[in-house]
């Protein structure tokens, strides 16, 4: 392609309408079975638009369409960018709303333990939608808390049409666990607490000690990088063992739930895996602070820790808190493993549904994991955009 064409038009969007055009045309947007086991028969989208659609669905189909094409060859324009990203919330919200009344009208009431699947085709283009309202925001050029604003208006219909998802399988899976889902939810913050708090803590001293030690930054990031590359079943295995022989030696531990399977292995795995990316922001933080500043509170009479807490760690404030993001999001994610040694969290309800082969209960403990890793990101970016313009 031309270069002055490529400068005229976006490629990256005419890709995504070109995925997302293959997605309706070639993937099964629903799936219809007598259970939660089998796979079912596809049902594509052209399918439920001949059924559940109406005449303004096809026009509010044919508009989005229209949009963006013009926003394919007119880039530049942000009432037309501005115009995508409303056109993708709708789009978001519409695909949901169409598969829940299809699968309202498609489950038999002599079969009440029939379901109807989201499909791959539903999946992708609402992967779509998403990146393509991504790459609008994007050529906005809007300050991070008005970006960070925009994605939260994109996924707000959304939001509030879910409970018309009753009758979908995820929906049912949801009414099935609902139980125990919200319990797996604070069950799963408590592990990621448990795990990064300390890691925060220690790894802030640590990374202070290095400071003033070469020698311990010589000889603790080789350990902590061997850690990294230990897969995280493998290191929840290798703990299971000695917090065994701990618990046995000390019952007073294994009473307060110390033992090789549970929280206590799930716990102390996380937290080794969380120390690497805080002890080398915190380093490079603390690093970059103005030796000026550090002067001027040593002259006026301040102690090694009080040059820590008031002078150093509030201007490595910034640079520490981009390892902590990473720490927490690296950690939501991870928790989700820990339920393999017994630790429980949303990863139980994520393995239930491998082990019965139900894959919309898996995806009900895939998604909120995803979800609690986007807003934790989502918190550090606004802190981080809050802290970067305070007077």
């Amino acid at each position: 392609m031309p270069a002055s064409l490529v400068q005229r038009c976006n490629p990256v969007l005419a890709l995504f309408v070109a995925l997302a055009i293959g997605a309706a045309c070639g993937l099964p947007f629903l799936r219809v079975s007598p259970n939660r086991l089998l796979s079912g028969q596809p049902v594509y989208l052209w399918e439920v638009l001949q059924q559940r659609g109406s005449p303004l669905v096809f026009a509010l189909v044919l508009a989005i369409a229209a949009l963006l094409c013009i926003a394919i060859w007119q880039p530049q324009r942000r009432n037309i960018q501005a115009g995508v990203i409303l056109a993708m919330a709708a789009g978001l919200c519409g695909g949901w709303l169409l598969a829940s009344h299809f699968a309202m009208s498609a489950i038999p009431a002599e079969n009440p333990f029939s379901r109807t699947a989201l499909g791959p085709g539903f999946w992708t283009l609402g992967a779509m939608a998403w990146m393509i309202a991504l790459d609008a925001i994007d050529r906005l050029q809007l300050t991070t808390l008005r970006r960070l604003l925009a994605q939260s208006a994109l996924l707000l219909p959304l939001l509030l049409s879910l409970n018309e998802g009753q009758h979908l399988s995820i929906g049912k899976e949801y009414a099935n666990q609902s139980a125990i889902f919200w319990a797996a939810v604070l069950r799963h913050l408590q592990i990621v607490f448990l795990a990064v708090l300390p890691a925060l803590v220690i790894g802030l001293l640590l990374a202070w000690r290095m400071t003033q030690t070469q020698s311990l930054r010589h000889a603790l990031f080789p350990v902590l990088n061997v850690i990294q590359t230990i897969p995280s079943i493998a290191l929840f295995g290798l703990l299971m063992a000695p917090l065994a022989w701990i618990a046995v030696q000390l019952p007073a531990l294994g009473h307060a739930g110390i033992s090789g399977v549970g929280i206590a292995p799930a716990v102390i795995a996380l937290f080794m895996y969380a120390l690497l990316p805080i002890v080398r922001s915190a380093l490079a933080g603390l690093e970059q602070v103005p030796a000026e500043a550090v002067h001027a509170g040593r002259g006026m009479g301040m102690s090694a820790r009080q040059l820590l807490w008031r002078v150093e760690l509030p201007l490595a404030l910034p640079v520490l808190l981009i390892g902590l993001r990473t720490a927490v999001v690296q950690t939501t994610g991870l928790a989700a493993v820990s339920a393999l040694v017994g630790a429980g969290g949303l990863g139980q309800i994520m393995f239930d549904g491998l082990f019965s082969a139900a894959n919309e209960l898996v995806i009900l403990g895939v998604i909120p994991i995803v979800l609690l890793a986007m807003l934790a990101d989502t918190f550090f970016k606004v802190l981080s955009s809050l802290i970067e313009t305070r007077p």
